[in-house]
């Protein structure tokens, strides 16, 4: 897209084995300068950042093992590092704007209410065939992720804190959702203290995408971190059925690629998006057992899904955005998850040897017990 647009882009990437086994991807566009570089190492990024006009920070070491160290090394270092060397020397690092991949996890477990007591309140609809309506309330909180015990048990939502009773997942909006859980999230949420922080002091623009699930082509289908439309599609690929966790009623908000894309540049290219986080969603809130049928529907495979009541350390219960914000700039997600699912899956019939990377990730978390199964007979 930036080609397209006439910039001059110069791409540097680590070729991170778990992601990049087979090396620098074929579809990289030759027109683009491409350096293999760790954007933690103070060499690689000053060749990477010398006579820039513009930064997108997309690099990110991101996994469900727990490499909590590195993450704030890759994620967040890189991120302090970038500014040290542009304050250093803004003649060989011209630096006009950067724009930062934050996450979605920095809003950890989001927003919910207590659906008794109280006046009646209005509430957004969650998109889809699902709307919240008009629910009674104690008030509204925001939840710590759930305790192992309570997984354990099978015990999947949340309760209000004050009477005990149901809540209801609310949006998730910018201002407000800052609770991240997970040391990945962590990471995100002080790159974008660094970048608000130390733009304003010294003068760099600065914006920060939380993107929720993005899914398209060349979505890596070799890291387990990958998501929900690899996992999927491998196991029907090899003639098992979807998988999902929990009980699959997990609300999720999916976007295209190329819908994050034309955030991406957007915010770049709005100086009244400087200084602020953008939630990038898809608008439509869809659950986990619903996006099992839609990919099975979209493969012709006879199977049903499966949910045998097994969980992932570190999932979020509902995660849907409150994309207005980016939608005050004049930005709409225009590719539904139909057709998302649709385009993963032509994409990865042009690859080949796929059952290996799906079979040895789905070995190994279970061996570091990032997924375990609840004890069904409790929970029932």
């Amino acid at each position: 897209m930036l080609l397209e647009k006439g910039y001059d882009v110069r791409i540097v990437d680590s070729l991170q084995p778990r992601v990049h086994p087979r090396g620098k991807p074929d579809y990289v566009p030759k027109e683009a300068e491409f350096i293999v570089g760790d954007v933690a190492n103070p060499e690689d990024l000053s060749k990477a950042l010398e006579g820039m006009d513009f930064v997108f920070h997309l690099a990110a070491y991101q996994d469900y093992m727990p490499d909590f160290s590195r993450f704030i090394h890759t994620n967040t270092e890189s991120s302090a590092l970038m500014f040290e060397l542009i304050v250093a020397n803004r003649k060989r690092y011209p630096v006009k704007k950067i724009v930062f991949a934050a996450s979605q996890a920095v809003s950890g477990e989001g927003k919910y209410r207590c659906v008794h007591g109280g006046t009646p309140v209005p509430l957004p609809p969650l998109g889809g065939s699902r709307a919240v309506g008009e629910y009674t309330s104690c008030g509204i909180f925001y939840p710590g992720p759930r305790s192992l015990d309570q997984l354990r048990r099978g015990q999947w939502d949340f309760c209000c804190p004050d009477c005990g009773g149901p809540a209801e997942p609310m949006l998730i909006d910018e201002a407000t959702c800052n609770h991240p859980h997970t040391a990945y999230g962590i990471s995100k949420y002080a790159i974008e203290l660094l970048a608000f922080n130390l733009g304003r002091r010294y003068g760099i623009p600065t914006a920060a995408m939380r993107y929720t699930y993005v899914q398209g082509p060349r979505n890596s289908f070799f890291n387990a971190y990958s998501g929900i439309a690899r996992r999927f599609a491998l196991r029907i690929r090899a003639g098992l059925s979807a998988v999902c966790y929990e009980d699959g009623q997990q609300l999720r908000d999916y976007v295209n690629v190329r819908d994050v894309a034309c955030a991406n540049v957007m915010v770049l290219e709005a100086p009244q998006a400087d200084g602020l986080a953008y939630n990038v969603g898809g608008g439509r809130a869809i659950t986990v057992l619903d996006f099992a049928n839609i990919m099975l529907k979209e493969t012709g495979s006879p199977l049903a899904p499966q949910v045998p009541g097994e969980f992932r350390l570190g999932d979020t219960r509902h995660t849907v955005s409150d994309i207005s914000r980016m939608r005050a700039l004049g930005w709409e997600p225009k590719v539904p998850v139909e057709q998302n699912v649709r385009e993963y899956l032509e994409w990865l019939d042009t690859q080949t040897g796929t059952d290996e990377y799906l079979f040895e990730a789905e070995r190994i978390m279970k061996e570091h017990q990032v997924v375990q199964k609840a004890d069904v007979a409790r929970a029932a």
